[in-house]
């Protein structure tokens, strides 16, 4: 299955009516750190796009650059204990939101999925995200990010244990 692009992710902000674009850079941003240094943004600031299988049901969360997601606090979201809290493989991601790790965007994906944001997002006014490809990335104001997606804010992180 073919991935999806970064015209992919224009195209859906541009449905969704925002007058954001999405920036192309030279050196990798697939990790949050390598988002951050080339943005010289804030570690935190960094939208982590990553795909779960929660009891199997695929979703998307959105973390903070500087946390790590907490399994039980994902489970307990939809009723379950952590064991049934799986990140999604490379192919998983790609055959789900149509993107693979280190380019997944918070819009735009193949199917249209639940998505969790976390709440210590919430402490940026604006958020850059992954735009479709390791090198791709979208600012974003937070308020912004939460109605475009439909996404709920919860604690899913492990606060303080930075990732």
């Amino acid at each position: 299955m073919q991935p999806l692009t970064p015209e992919h992710v224009q195209a859906a902000l541009d449905a969704a009516g925002l007058d954001v674009r999405v920036q192309t850079f030279d050196d990798s941003t697939a990790t949050a750190q390598e988002a951050a240094d080339a943005l010289g943004a804030p570690l935190g600031s960094i939208v982590k796009s990553l795909c779960f299988f929660i009891d199997g049901e695929p979703l998307i969360v959105l973390g903070s650059g500087d946390q790590r997601m907490d399994e039980r606090k994902l489970g307990a979201l939809r009723g379950v204990s952590r064991k049934k809290v799986r990140m999604a493989t490379a192919e998983q991601s790609i055959a789900v939101t149509g993107y693979a790790p280190g380019g997944v965007p918070p819009v735009g994906h193949r199917t249209a999925l639940p998505v969790y944001i976390d709440d210590m997002l919430a402490r940026y006014e604006t958020v850059y995200a992954a735009a479709g490809s390791p090198n791709t990335i979208f600012p974003i104001p937070f308020a912004t990010l939460v109605a475009v997606t439909g996404g709920a804010v919860a604690d899913v992180a492990r606060k303080g244990d930075a990732g």
